[in-house]
């Protein structure tokens, strides 16, 4: 006896495209999320930078994310930490687009974005549920750095500075 059955390719994963901005309208683009919100759960973490953005993030390749117009040129950026990725927000009303990791996870991991579904139009943010992650003590440096990286970085640029200075005094004295 013969089976009638077929196989074929597996069925398509189900993906469903999102329109998503800023509060302002400076900043708009397309986010396809597979699978789709709600069987997709958002990730929520304590890090310094996700509580103070409000960071709500899904992940996607970076395919799956369209700027409209010149949004992508239009958002400003700031790095902190390890300065391998671009936390991403809107320079005219502030508003926190989410992560471009670029390339800082090599190896076998695509370049990707974690957006934050706060910024997708018509989503009922109470209606998910969400993933959650202890990031204060997990992501590294475990510990949060809220409210350092300006000092670190003045820091750095301070001792920069005064080694120069120093460099050129010796090189002056050295003339003299």
């Amino acid at each position: 006896m013969s089976s009638n059955t077929t196989e074929g390719p597996p069925p398509p994963k189900k993906r469903q495209t999102y329109e998503a901005g800023c509060h302002c309208g400076y900043i708009k683009f397309s986010v396809t999320v597979s699978p789709p919100l709600p069987e997709t759960k958002p990730l929520r973490c304590n890090c310094s930078a996700c509580r103070r953005f409000g960071y709500l993030l899904v992940y996607m390749v970076r395919k799956d994310v369209e700027w409209h117009g010149d949004s992508w040129t239009r958002l400003s950026r700031y790095q902190f930490n390890t300065k391998e990725k671009d936390q991403l927000f809107c320079g005219k009303c502030g508003a926190s687009i989410g992560i471009d990791f670029r390339d800082s996870y090599a190896g076998n991991h695509p370049s990707m974005f974690g957006i934050s579904v706060r910024t997708f139009n018509g989503i009922d943010l109470d209606a998910l549920e969400y993933r959650t992650l202890n990031g204060v003590d997990e992501v590294q440096p475990a510990e949060d750095l809220s409210g350092k990286q300006y000092e670190l970085d003045e820091r750095k640029t301070t001792s920069s500075t005064r080694e120069e200075a120093e460099q050129e005094l010796a090189a002056a004295a050295a003339i003299a």
